[in-house]
């Protein structure tokens, strides 16, 4: 489930942009992105959509993380002309024709588009499927306080922009991006078995990363880069797709 808050106020667009990981100020153009909420140490607290809609911008936020966040939000609105209320709207996601009004989903063509309004989202489709295919996290499942965004696939997704300027924990994810090699990170893997979210991925005794979303034959893990053999994560094997 989703919350669907309504942002508005002269400084709504200002503020935004200094704090979330991507480029605010593209709603001009784009209508829609996806960002992130970092901690000053570069890890991650929330992600959310936010869409242009009139004179407001919308937050679409998993249910589960929106209190805190707003939390968060509120803290650092201190002066600035902003105001963050519930829009009473809905958000209907599809991947056939998409509607008049709809946006197209950021992160992947494949997860198709997001319509925002009074409908509720009666979509019967696999959505973890599609996850998966694509190595797509998911709030509170892949992404979780301990995660560093780069690791999680923000970059390839549109989720962070390396030119806007400043935002909170952007000295680390820069850093990440231009001085260290990832040496962890998502990626799609072959799973022979069955086992819970978060159970650890093992390289003989080495903990070698995490199980994450499971679609059929195939899940998401987080692993090392340099531990990709001989992996098991309870009574399942593991090998990288």
């Amino acid at each position: 489930m989703r919350t669907i808050w309504s942002v508005t106020g002269a400084d709504r667009l200002d503020f935004l942009q200094n704090l979330v990981t991507n480029n605010v100020a593209r709603l001009t153009q784009d209508g829609i992105v996806w960002a992130g909420l970092l901690t000053p140490q570069g890890k991650y607290l929330a992600d959310f959509f936010v869409v242009r809609q009139e004179d407001a911008l919308l937050i679409d936020i998993a249910d589960g993380i929106a209190d805190a966040t707003l939390r968060r939000l509120t803290m650092y609105r201190l002066r600035a002309d902003v105001q963050i209320a519930p829009s009473g709207l809905q958000v209907r996601r599809g991947v056939d024709r998409a509607p008049p009004g709809a946006f197209a989903d950021p992160r992947h063509p494949a997860m198709g588009w997001r319509l925002y309004g009074t409908g509720a989202d009666t979509s019967i489709l696999d959505w973890d499927a599609l996850r998966v295919e694509h190595v797509v996290p998911e709030t509170g499942i892949e992404l979780t306080p301990d995660t560093f965004i780069l690791e999680a696939g923000f970059e390839r997704l549109h989720g962070v922009d390396f030119r806007k300027g400043c935002y909170v924990g952007q000295e680390v994810t820069a850093r990440m991006k231009h001085k260290t090699e990832l040496r962890k990170g998502l990626l799609r893997v072959r799973i022979n078995g069955a086992a819970p979210v978060g159970t650890p991925i093992l390289s003989g005794d080495r903990v070698a990363g995490t199980l994450f979303t499971q679609s059929g034959d195939r899940a998401i893990a987080y692993l090392r880069h340099d531990r990709t053999e001989g992996l098991v994560a309870g009574g399942a094997k593991i090998s990288v797709d």
